[in-house]
This record gives structure tokens, C-alpha cells and sequence, in this order.
């Protein structure tokens, strides 16, 4: 059987993310309530970093340890990919002493191209262009406070990043409406909008956008690699912060969504963060539930 992989949302069928973020919310039942279950004993995790991380690497270690397997952290100081060698040679070296590989890189086409030589499953962990492994936590969290996402309201404040990219894809595969608030020049690209304009839709105005919501959710003004262009991204999201005001748009059981890292004061107000309506802490774990059930998925269930 070829070897699935996890680059986007799009690598699965609906029936199939729906599929895993249920089992996602099992595993931590089971977690939560000391049961040992370890069906990687044996299996071994390549994670290659080329951008830092906490979040992604703490779950990815953590989880393999809790399943019964290792996990083996490479940064560029680490691997021959820093020093030049091709992707296409590293990942069949690789691909033929570890188990699964996760990458956390820039360029998509970089994990693309490392899957097309990989013998084992390659997870995205993160690139320039999606990050689909959060939306898995993202989508678990709303699932464990408000029920199923299907056909609810999710608001994108601010850039259109990655993650904003990744939730393009997941009002498809998950069947929920996506509006999008960005500036004109920080839009996300317009022909993935294109492609999902049954499920997206896109504009300036983010108190519009908010109206009726059952998500909000955003992410930092500048992302990794875009530091120097803070001062320009400040001003040009000044009027895109998630507030107090923008929050009592949004439906009274609405949840609030971030990512992280956060800038308290930027993309959102620390009242809105820290209070009732937010869910993020619950989300940051379940990166380690959701990854769970993803390399499960990989490992086990289609091996």
C-alpha cells in the first residue's frame, strides 16, 4: 500500500478529517483518564525544522512518547539539507531509516517534493503556504464546546496567511461558511478564494464580517521571516484587531480562536484572549490530541 500523506486539509476526504477529529477527541478521553495505549512501539518520527517552534514540537515528541515511540528532532545544524543537499536525496536516505517524517519548513513545494521521494508518510508541520495540522486542533476544540461545524459561521480577521489558507480548505472539507476580513493588499491568495467561492467570501470591513459568527479567530500581524515589515503591517491592520466590540458582533456562544504565539494589544485585546469567550489554551493542547490521531491514522490504520 503507497504511503498516505498529510500536506493540506485536501489529503483527506471529509469523511476522513470528520472521521479523525472524533477519534482525536477519544484519544484524549482515554488520555485524561490514564489509559496507556501505545501502537507505535517500535516507530520512529523524523521531524525536520527549518522554522522554530514550541507548540509543534512539544505535541509531535510528546505524542509519540505517549503512543510507545521516538521521535528524532533535525534542524538545519542537523541534516545535509542544510548544507544543500537535494530534497529529493534526503528524503529517500531518510525516508528508509524512520517510520513517518513531519516538516516544518518556507516553501511548500518543499514538503511536496520530499513526499514525492518519501517512502513512509510525510506530515506538513507548517510552510509559507498552509498549516494544516492546526486546523485539525482548531476544529476539534469548536467540536468539544459547541458541537458539530458544519454549516456554522467562521470569521478570519487580519492577514491572509497560512492559516488562513488552511481554513479556506477546511470550510470545504468541513462544510462551514469562511468570511474573510483582510486588507486589500494582505488578502489570501485569490485563486484559492476562487477555487472554494462556494464556502468563502472576502472583504475589508471586519465589524461586517463579524456579524453572526460562531468563529473568530486570527493570527499575529507578522508571521516568521516577516519581522521587518512589522512597522508597515501595523499600521496596515490598525483597524483589524479582535476586540470587545468586534466580539459582541459575533453570536453571544461564539468562541475565540488564535493560533499562537500571540501579541497582546496587536491582532487581539488581552479582555478578549484571556476571557470567557476564549477557547485558545484548550486549542493549543489539542494540537496534541489531533496529532495523535493523524499519525494513528498514518501509522496504523493505513499501513
Amino acid at each position: 500500500m503507497a504511503s498516505r500523506h498529510f500536506l493540506t486539509l485536501l489529503d483527506f476526504s471529509p469523511a476522513e478529517l470528520n472521521l479523525l477529529i472524533q477519534r482525536a477527541i477519544e484519544l484524549k478521553a482515554r488520555h485524561k483518564a490514564g489509559d496507556i495505549y501505545e501502537p507505535l512501539r517500535g516507530k520512529v518520527l523524523g521531524m525536520i525544522f527549518e522554522k522554530s517552534s514550541t507548540r509543534t514540537r512539544v505535541s509531535f515528541e510528546t505524542a509519540m512518547y505517549h503512543f510507545g515511540g521516538h521521535a528524532i528532532f533535525l534542524s538545519p545544524r542537523d541534516t545535509q539539507l542544510g548544507r544543500g543537499e537535494p530534497i529529493e536525496d534526503s528524503a529517500r536516505v531518510l525516508s528508509s531509516m524512520v517510520d513517518c517524517v513531519m516538516i516544518r519548513t518556507f516553501a511548500h513545494s518543499t514538503v511536496e517534493l520530499f513526499a514525492e521521494y518519501s517512502k513512509v508518510p510525510v506530515i506538513n508541520a507548517l510552510t509559507d503556504d498552509h498549516h494544516p495540522c492546526q486546523l485539525l486542533a482548531d476544529i476539534q476544540t469548536f467540536e468539544e464546546v459547541r458541537g458539530s461545524i458544519q454549516g456554522k459561521k467562521v470569521v478570519w480577521i487580519g492577514d491572509g496567511n497560512n492559516m488562513c489558507h488552511s481554513y479556506i480548505h477546511a470550510a470545504k472539507q468541513f462544510d462551514f461558511e469562511l468570511v474573510v476580513a483582510s486588507p486589500e493588499d494582505y488578502r489570501p491568495n485569490a485563486e484559492l478564494v476562487a477555487a472554494h467561492s462556494d464556502y468563502v467570501q472576502v472583504m475589508d470591513d471586519p465589524l461586517t464580517a463579524t456579524c453572526g459568527a460562531d468563529i473568530v479567530t486570527t493570527d499575529v500581524w507578522a508571521s516568521m521571516g516577516q519581522e521587518e515589515e512589522q512597522n508597515r503591517r501595523a499600521k496596515a491592520f490598525a483597524n483589524y484587531q479582535v476586540n470587545a466590540e468586534l466580539m459582541q458582533l459575533a453570536r453571544p456562544e461564539a468562541i475565540f480562536l488564535h493560533c499562537l504565539p500571540a501579541h497582546r494589544g496587536e491582532e487581539v485585546c488581552a479582555s478578549v484572549i484571556d476571557g470567557e469567550q476564549s477557547y485558545v489554551w484548550q486549542q493549543a493542547e489539542n494540537r496534541l490530541h489531533a496529532q495523535k490521531a493523524l499519525l494513528e491514522f498514518l501509522l496504523v490504520t493505513h499501513t
